[in-house]
């Protein structure tokens, strides 16, 4: 587009005219696009003329005004609503996302409760172990690391943590 306007606003001559594909267009259509763009005004049809041209191109015979806004508005409204689904759509999927994430790192019964916009009680337990662990020279163990190498140590020393809490009636937070 900015090239295009560029050629116009340099009036060199021959003057920019977009090339027109007949088999896209009519022949006839094609001829009343030429004409419009006649560098001489007399040459030009009027709108008088262009708007018989197009009532009798017209596969519908229908130019009313009152037609083509009702087209315009039946168009608009048609992509409105694939814009409203499409937004839904998106909508739906990022709140699932959400959901899970929630599930993952709160009990069901807290993700549920907070879903239904309740206030959560705490619940009080007769016994508790919290369990902190430190990974001894981690942070040079890192700086020799690849990232990869680093976040795939993680996963298998969390994976193996499962498992051992996985034989016990505990629950992982």
């Amino acid at each position: 587009p900015a090239e295009i306007v560029q050629k116009v606003r340099n009036s060199q001559k021959p003057f920019f005219r977009p090339s027109i594909d007949i088999g896209v267009h009519s022949e006839e259509l094609a001829v009343l696009m030429e004409r419009c763009w006649a560098q001489e005004p007399a040459e030009r049809p009027d709108f008088g003329q262009i708007k018989i041209f197009i009532r009798r191109f017209n596969k519908e015979g229908s130019t009313s005004i009152l037609d083509n806004l009702l087209s315009r508005m039946e168009q608009y409204a048609n992509n409105l609503e694939k814009l409203v689904e499409e937004r839904t759509q998106a909508y739906l999927e990022e709140k699932r996302k959400a959901e899970n994430l929630l599930y993952q790192i709160l009990p069901h019964s807290v993700a549920e409760q907070l879903k239904r916009g309740e206030t959560v009680r705490a619940e009080a337990f007769d016994s508790v172990t919290i369990y902190f662990s430190d990974i001894v020279g981690f942070t040079a163990l890192s700086a020799e690391s690849t990232p990869m190498q680093v976040v795939t140590l993680l996963n298998d020393l969390y994976t193996c943590f499962d498992a051992i809490i996985d034989n016990f009636d505990v629950y992982k937070v």
